[in-house]
């Protein structure tokens, strides 16, 4: 019986660690034990001493487990230092193992082929990771494995489209596990909350739910709080407790008896599968197979739990003026911090906006990786000074899903709820001895981050954001389909580049149909010859044609060149007059007396 069908009438046991049980058994790689010379990485085992292996899931087996996972936590390439084929090796020689303890018991064994997050460095997720863990995927399905599961994730994101495509090619079931600390989330900022509805979500995905992290108590509070699609169903394998050092080794307290009385509490809700993470032993396995019933119990009401939900309030922030008056064309100026402590000339340019038709000024967070006056403690200072409506710019480059988090509630706690939400540029060659990015996400996971705390934690004033496009990229149906991605993590608006030629213009145009966003579109109002050849050369993401050089002479005067920065920026106002709601300004040396010019 396939285990979706078997999982509608019996709950299932599954096995316990083991990685930290094989650990235990045969130390940690120091000295060469047995005559083995292993290393402490477990899939190694597969290959050089089976014999550890089949004797690991036997002893899971024999404890009650019906469920069991492969060793295949770690096979990838990265974990392995090896290449595919010796991966592809380990994995086959892991399903052998795994099928020679299941075939020494009479009765049905549910094998699962276990894969691991890979690790990489940064955090963009790239064809060839996503072709890996098909890779994993198909070898495992290849030994005759039908149930894949992909476990310890901090989002879907990463394996979606190896998901996606394993799902679409192959007959097999696939499980998502998340894992999640004590305070219910995951590192890259997301909720399990929302981790489990967005893989319920997913028509690729027939079954999710939570391992590692946590403990025993932690992980029955948190799964009280989920309540699983009808066409899913929720696995649970949380940690024995949280680990400790003891000479030099990780090490778990025995704390079977607890373990038990938590798991058989977590029992008492709906879910399909109960296993052991990082410390839990066939002990444990043993103890929770005799203290939970293989019936199903009857389901909870949902009083009992809280449901997903997302705030019914509309996050419009500085965009309300928009919304209560369609016609209106948003007007946004960015203001660039100073590089050192002396704020006067950006003081003196916020005080003329303040008598403009400006609905928001944007602050950027220290632009082509070089140090400037903090974005958000500027459009603070800006606020209060001013009373402008400000919008700091907020980027991954440095900052972890803590900060982030931190900033996002520091910012609404002092009246700053606009936020332009950024992946960053890197960090110069030159700096990167000294100086690390973080990129524990791209600005797509950033806005899932600020999306969870609208629905969790600003329920009755939740923030808003937007994202920028890039219309100068080469493939711009990869830019169109991040717009729609960002716009389904919330994001409610967008801010181009600035634009310098009609197919610029054309292009923008079309991801406006395509997506149906709100765009504010890019203008630079250059300001002289040099100026303008500076921008063409030296700025990465702008694109100006020489038309647009021609137009400034060498020897015009300073009155010249705005006069003509500010013809050019009419002139592409006109142009984008049919599709823009707005206009995003940056004015070279903060000179914002232009805007008037501009706008009159």
């Amino acid at each position: 019986m396939k285990l979706k069908e078997y999982i509608q009438t019996k709950r299932i046991i599954a096995d316990g660690a083991f990685g930290t049980y094989y650990i235990s058994l045969y130390g940690d790689g120091s000295r060469a034990e047995n005559g083995a010379g292993l290393s402490n990485l477990p899939e190694l085992a597969n290959i050089k001493a089976p014999e550890r292996v089949i004797g690991i899931h036997t002893e899971y087996i024999e404890a009650g487990a019906q469920f069991v996972r492969t060793n295949t936590f770690a096979s990838n390439t990265k974990s392995l230092s090896a290449d595919m084929e010796k991966v592809k090796e380990n994995i086959r020689a892991a399903v052998m193992c795994a099928k020679m303890a299941a075939g020494k018991v009479d009765r049905e064994i549910y094998l699962a082929g276990d894969i691991g997050p890979i690790p990489v460095e940064g955090m963009l997720h790239s064809d060839r990771l996503t072709q890996e863990y098909i890779a994993i995927g198909e070898t495992l399905l290849s030994q005759g494995i039908d149930i894949l599961l992909f476990e310890t994730f901090p989002e879907l994101e990463t394996i979606l489209p190896a998901v996606t495509y394993l799902k679409e090619n192959h007959d097999c079931t696939i499980l998502v596990h998340f894992s999640v600390n004590q305070f219910g989330y995951s590192n890259t900022g997301l909720s399990a909350k929302r981790l489990i509805a967005e893989a319920n979500a997913c028509p690729y995905i027939d079954g999710t739910g939570l391992n590692c992290g946590v403990g025993p108590g932690h992980m029955e509070k948190l799964i009280r709080k989920i309540v699983p699609d009808d066409t899913t169903f929720l696995s649970v394998f949380p940690n024995s407790g949280y680990p400790k050092y003891l000479n030099n080794r990780l090490t778990f307290t025995d704390n079977a008896e607890y373990f038990t009385e938590k798991m058989e509490e977590i029992a008492a809700l709906d879910v399909g599968i109960f296993g052991g993470c990082c410390g839990t032993t066939p002990e444990y396995i043993r103890r929770i197979a005799a203290g939970i019933s293989a019936d199903h119990p009857v389901r909870k009401t949902e009083t009992e739990a809280e449901k997903i939900t997302v705030s019914e309030h509309p996050a419009y922030g500085f965009m309300e003026r928009r919304v209560k008056e369609p016609a209106h064309k948003l007007i946004a100026v960015e203001l660039v911090p100073p590089l050192n402590a002396n704020d006067e000339k950006l003081l003196d340019a916020a005080h003329i906006l303040k008598n403009a038709e400006v609905d928001v000024v944007t602050f950027p967070d220290s632009p082509s990786g070089r140090t400037r006056a903090d974005s958000v403690l500027m459009a603070e200072k800006i606020r209060l000074e001013t009373g402008l409506c400000v919008m700091p710019h907020i980027c991954c480059r440095d900052k972890n899903a803590i900060a982030i988090r931190s900033t996002i509630l520091g910012s609404s706690l002092n009246h700053i709820t606009n936020f332009l939400l950024l992946t960053g540029d890197p960090v110069p060659v030159l700096f990167r001895q000294t100086t690390k990015s973080v990129f524990n996400f791209d600005s797509v996971g950033m806005m899932k981050i600020v999306q969870e705390m609208n629905s969790d934690t600003f329920t009755d004033h939740p923030v808003t954001y937007g994202g920028a496009i890039n219309h100068n990229r080469m493939n711009t149906k990869a830019e169109t389909e991040r717009i729609r991605r960002k716009m389904a993590a919330g994001a409610t608006f967008f801010m181009t580049q600035p634009i310098f030629s009609a197919e610029q213009a054309d292009v923008i145009r079309q991801m406006k149909k395509e997506t149906g966003a709100t765009i504010l579109v890019g203008l630079m109002p250059l300001v002289s010859r040099k100026n303008a050849v500076f921008m063409k050369n030296e700025m990465t993401g702008i694109e100006i044609p020489d038309t647009i050089i021609e137009r400034y002479r060498e020897d015009m005067s300073r009155e010249e060149g705005e006069a003509c920065g500010v013809q050019i920026a009419r002139e592409f106002m006109a142009v984008t007059d049919d599709f823009a709601d707005g206009y995003y300004f940056s004015f070279p040396f903060n000179r914002v007396h232009m805007l008037k010019k501009i706008l009159k």
